[in-house]
């Protein structure tokens, strides 16, 4: 039976917010199609697209550099870290804080492990931005001690925001555990098998960036 493809990033328009506080994307022309008509023969035409965004944009991925100056950029990730992962559905809905009861039972080990919270719903809402689901510091420490690869999550933060502080992408980011986070479509993974993609661009100096997330369903 083929594979089945299966998106789970949100598309990223011009002007969309995607963290309350920061600015949207601008998307436009850098030379557009009637303008490059003067450089070419009649009939061939071309447009070159202007992208002027924050790295934090739709559905974006953290590597250890987000949080550590001294940790791993995007040009540093290998594509086994990032690419053709096996993945962990977790159902958490309507739940706001998500502890290490959740993960108990599933084995996430070298594993994407996917949450699945339900909150993309109100993806470009104000709603969106306020008390999300999160998860608990004692729920990194034991995805760390019981080997996570990568941890994504279909919410506003892996964090509670309403804190300062941010133990989850510390511990994640410090054992070099990524992140991916303002996932959707994560509830069409219950009860499969699936391997995990989230491949950025290899930017030096970078420790987030979109990504266009997706799963393959192996049964």
């Amino acid at each position: 039976m083929p594979s089945q493809f299966v998106d789970l990033s949100h598309t990223i328009e011009n002007g969309m917010i995607t963290y309350k506080g920061l600015p949207a994307p601008i998307i436009c022309d850098y030379l557009s199609r009637e303008e490059s008509k003067k450089f070419y023969s009649e009939g061939t035409e071309f447009q070159i697209g202007k992208i002027e965004m924050i790295s934090n944009t739709g559905t974006y991925i953290d590597c250890p550099f987000h949080r550590y100056a001294n940790g791993k950029d995007l040009s540093q990730l290998g594509l086994e870290s990032i690419a053709e992962l096996e993945g962990v559905y977790i159902h958490a809905i309507d739940q706001q804080s998500i502890g290490k009861d959740f993960f108990i039972g599933h084995d996430v080990k070298g594993k994407a492990v996917l949450v699945n919270t339900g909150w993309s719903k109100h993806w470009r809402t104000d709603s969106y931005f306020e008390n999300h689901p999160f998860l608990t510091e004692d729920a990194a420490n034991y995805l760390v001690e019981a080997g996570a690869k990568l941890v994504g999550i279909d919410s506003h933060n892996i964090d509670d925001t309403r804190q300062k502080s941010r133990p989850v992408h510390t511990c994640l980011l410090k054992n070099e555990v990524l992140i991916v986070e303002h996932m959707t479509n994560l509830e069409t993974l219950k009860g499969k098998k699936f391997l995990f993609n989230a491949v950025p661009p290899r930017f030096v100096g970078v420790g987030t960036f979109p990504v266009r997330a997706f799963a393959k369903i192996l049964s």
